[in-house]
């Protein structure tokens, strides 16, 4: 978590664990006021200090002062904000990588039907603008990290778009050892798999194709207790007969509520069930973070 200041060069990271949690806090809700029993509970948790309110307020004037000042004869900015309603942080003309990011993801997608080598330029130099987790330092408050996770879902869907139009582009041979490197962080998001075999299959290896489905069926049914879906079970399908199937990658993604020649009432169904796995799967790792957000909503106002 840190500030640049383009116009000098200059990057300010805020010293102490307390600064980095409040500046990602103000940031996540920048232009909105947040209070600042909100701000307590995400510096210090459940566990406040005996004058809490006295404590951010010294928090707050510490990052004022780190805050980029005005340039010579530029405007006079107000970065940070004190009202009866809590602490406003406005961005003003500056932005943050996040806003950054979806806008640079937003065009890549808009490029990829018609100029897919333009799109993948456009979705890797969004993606570089990560540089590790999301809001990392931020603390583990819940405004933090609730953003966090949206924001690392956000990465994620990203990275399905760029190996999409790099399928669309011809471009297998490049994406095959990042997508081998994903599914072994992610083993359970079939996409990162069904990329991976369509790269593989189109660069001459069959047979690992196939392989990479056997270890991701074999993993769905150890950790959710269910196997692949359409979407893979389908790009098995086209790699044993050696052809493609009709639909390409990207728009067979949201396919599926029908089978092919089967009863979609049982597809349905074998939908509804892995569903259910991946909603269990996300209770699971989500739990505190879940139960942090119900404490927070039943005890003060701080809704998005």
């Amino acid at each position: 978590m840190q500030i640049h200041d383009e116009r000098f060069g200059v990057r300010i990271v805020p010293a102490g664990a307390k600064q980095r949690a409040l500046l990602g806090a103000l940031l996540v809700r920048a232009g909105q006021a947040v209070p600042a029993e909100c701000l307590v509970e995400e510096l210090w948790g459940g566990h406040p200090p005996v004058n809490a309110a006295n404590a951010l307020q010294a928090h707050v004037a510490r990052l004022r002062r780190l805050l980029p000042a005005p340039g010579p004869g530029g405007p006079r900015h107000v970065w940070l904000r004190t009202s009866p309603l809590g602490y406003t942080l406005s961005l003003g003309p500056a932005a943050t990588d996040a806003q950054r990011f979806h806008r640079l993801v937003g065009q890549g997608r808009e490029l990829a039907a018609t100029a897919p080598g333009r799109a993948v330029e456009v979705l890797r130099e969004a993606l570089a603008l990560w540089r590790g987790p999301a809001l990392q330092g931020s603390g583990q408050g819940p405004i933090c990290s609730a953003e966090a996770a949206l924001l690392e879902e956000s990465r994620l869907r990203a990275l399905e778009v760029l190996y999409d139009v790099c399928l669309r582009a011809d471009r297998c041979a490049e994406i095959t050892g990042e997508l081998e490197e994903l599914v072994a962080v992610h083993p359970l998001r079939e996409r990162f798999h069904e990329q991976l075999m369509t790269a593989l299959h189109r660069c001459g290896r069959r047979a690992e194709a196939l392989s990479t489905y056997d270890r991701a069926r074999r993993r769905l049914a150890r950790d959710l207790g269910i196997g692949p879906g359409q979407v893979l079970s389908r790009r098995r399908e086209a790699i044993l007969r050696s052809c493609e199937p009709a639909a390409d990658s990207a728009d067979r993604a949201g396919a599926g509520t029908a089978g092919q020649g089967g009863d979609e009432l049982g597809v349905l169904r074998e939908e509804l069930v892995r569903l259910r796995g991946h909603v269990e799967l996300l209770r699971r790792q989500q739990r505190e973070l879940s139960e942090q957000v119900a404490r927070l909503t039943a005890h003060h106002p701080c809704g998005p």
